[in-house]
């Protein structure tokens, strides 16, 4: 989705997203519930986490070697030579729309708009009023439909976040 502001090779080369922190846990995309059987033929081998009703989420706490919150695992569909091996239509709407995620407003949490998480090296290359105006123009409306369907993507508020 991201395609027209970010280079597929420089994230291809990059894929800070396909790697979680323990204390960054709660960043680990959701998968709709519907997904689960597809995603269990493909990747037999895969652990699942129960979100909520909807979503799941894989279960990566056993690849931590450590009880360090800095330490780095990666997701179980990224395949070092090739990157994701999801087919796109498993593919999650959080790792679509990464680097960007649907925030809470702080005061008002039936409120919600995207927002930027500005940990991503290469987004942090492009200049923000870019950015502004391609989500305004090319994904708000998309974002805010899937949120408005699916409210369990819809990340807490933190000051960690940038609004768009």
């Amino acid at each position: 989705m991201l395609s027209k502001i970010l280079s597929k090779e420089e994230c291809a080369s990059c894929k800070f997203c396909c790697s979680f922190r323990r204390k960054s846990l709660w960043e680990s995309p959701l998968f709709p519930k519907e997904n689960l059987i597809k995603l269990k033929e493909l990747f037999p081998d895969f652990k699942v986490k129960t979100v909520s009703n909807s979503f799941f989420t894989f279960d990566i706490s056993g690849n931590y070697k450590s009880q360090d919150p800095e330490e780095e695992a990666l997701c179980p569909f990224l395949d070092s030579s090739k990157g994701c091996s999801l087919p796109e239509e498993l593919k999650p709407m959080d790792c679509k729309i990464w680097p960007l995620r649907i925030v809470r407003h702080k005061n008002d949490s039936d409120k919600y708009s995207p927002a930027l998480t500005p940990t991503c090296p290469s987004i942090n290359k492009v200049p923000f009023s870019q950015l502004q105006t391609f989500v305004k123009d090319e994904l708000e409306q998309v974002l805010m439909d899937y949120a408005g369907k699916h409210p369990d993507i819809i990340k807490d508020y933190d000051e960690f976040f940038k609004f768009i």
